[in-house]
C-alpha cells in the first residue's frame, strides 16, 4: 500500500508539474499567434483571446504532451499539436455558450464571448479558432515530415465533425426532448467530449509515426478516461462548487437530460469512473516510467474539483 501510495504522490507531483508547464506554453503560443492586427480585425483577434489565453484545465494539450513522451517526442512539437486541439476546444465552447445552444454567461470564470463582446463576434471568434487549428497543424513548424501533417489534420477533424464532437453536441441537444438510455448517453460523450480527448493521445504517437496498429493501447486508455471525465463533470454538476468550476453548474438536471448520474445514481456513477480510471492505466501496462504522466493524468479526471 505504501508504494502504491508513494506512486500516486509522485504522479502528482509529475501531473502538476507538467500541467504549470504545458499550459504557460500554451498561453505563450496563443499569445505569438494571435496578435492583434492593426485594423477593423481587432475585435475578433480580442474575442480569441479572451475565450483562449488564461483558462481552463489544457486537459488536451497536456494529454499530447504526455502521450509524445512516451516516443521521446521534441515537446516543442508537441506544444504546437496541443495549441491546435485547445484552439478547437476552445471554439467548442465559443459556440456551445451561444444562446442558441446552452445559453451560458460564464466560462472559465469569465463572462462568455457572446456576453463580452456580442453574438456575432462570438461566432466568427469560434470559425476562426477553428480554421486556424488546421492552419497551425499544416504548418510545417508543427512536422517537418508532410505525412504526419496530412494525418494529423485528418484525424483532427474527424474528431471534431460529425462522426466526433459535432455529432455528440448534436445528440446533446436532441437530450433536451428525448429520454436516452445508458447506452445512447455513454455515446453522446464518446463523440461530445471523447472524440477530441482521443485525438489528443493519438497525436503524441502520430507526431513520432507510430504505425495506427501500434497505438491499441492508447486508443484503449483514451477511450475510458474521455468516459472518467463526463461522468466527473456529470457528478460535478450535481454536487460540484460553481465558484471552483467557473461555470454554472445544475443545467443538465433543469433542462431534463439524461446523465451518467441520473441513469446510474451517483454512487455507482462515482464506482464506475474510478473502474474505468483503472481499466485505463491498465492499458498501459506495456509502458514503464515514461507513461507515468499518462498514468497521472488518468487519476486527475476523477479527482478534479473543476
Amino acid at each position: 500500500m505504501a508504494s502504491v501510495d508513494s506512486e500516486i504522490s509522485r504522479g502528482t507531483q509529475l501531473l502538476l508539474s507538467a500541467q504549470s508547464e504545458v499550459a504557460e506554453g500554451i498561453d505563450r503560443l496563443f499569445d505569438q499567434l494571435l496578435t492583434i492586427p492593426a485594423d477593423p480585425r481587432g475585435p475578433l483577434y480580442e474575442a480569441m483571446r479572451h475565450a483562449a489565453i488564461a483558462g481552463g484545465k489544457r486537459l488536451r494539450p497536456l494529454l499530447v504532451r504526455a502521450a509524445g513522451d512516451l516516443f521521446h517526442v521534441d515537446r516543442a512539437l508537441s506544444l504546437r499539436v496541443g495549441a491546435a486541439v485547445e484552439a478547437m476546444h476552445v471554439y467548442s465552447l465559443i459556440h456551445d455558450d451561444l444562446p442558441c445552444m446552452d445559453d451560458d454567461d460564464v466560462r472559465r470564470g469569465k463572462p462568455t464571448v457572446h456576453k463580452a463582446f456580442n453574438e456575432a463576434t462570438a461566432v466568427l471568434a469560434g470559425d476562426s479558432l477553428h480554421a486556424l487549428a488546421f492552419e497551425w497543424l499544416c504548418d510545417p513548424l508543427t512536422s517537418a515530415d508532410p505525412f504526419v501533417r496530412s494525418e494529423l489534420c485528418c484525424e483532427l477533424a474527424r474528431a471534431a465533425g460529425p462522426a466526433g464532437m459535432a455529432g455528440g453536441q448534436m445528440m446533446d441537444l436532441a437530450a433536451e426532448t428525448s429520454n436516452f438510455d445508458l447506452p445512447t448517453v455513454t455515446r453522446l460523450q464518446q463523440l461530445k467530449t471523447g472524440a477530441l480527448i482521443a485525438f489528443s493521445v493519438e497525436a503524441g504517437a502520430i507526431l513520432a509515426r507510430i504505425p495506427a496498429e501500434g497505438r491499441t493501447p492508447l486508443r484503449g486508455y483514451a477511450r475510458d478516461i474521455g468516459l472518467a471525465f463526463q461522468i466527473a463533470d456529470d457528478i460535478m454538476d450535481v454536487a460540484g462548487d460553481e465558484n471552483l468550476a467557473g461555470k454554472a453548474l445544475h443545467k443538465d438536471d433543469a433542462a431534463g437530460k439524461a446523465t451518467f448520474v441520473t441513469l446510474m445514481g451517483i454512487e455507482r456513477a462515482r464506482e464506475q469512473a474510478t473502474a474505468l480510471v483503472e481499466q485505463a492505466i491498465a492499458h498501459l501496462s506495456s509502458f514503464g516510467e515514461e507513461a507515468a504522466l499518462l498514468r497521472a493524468i488518468a487519476r486527475y479526471v476523477v479527482e478534479r474539483d473543476r
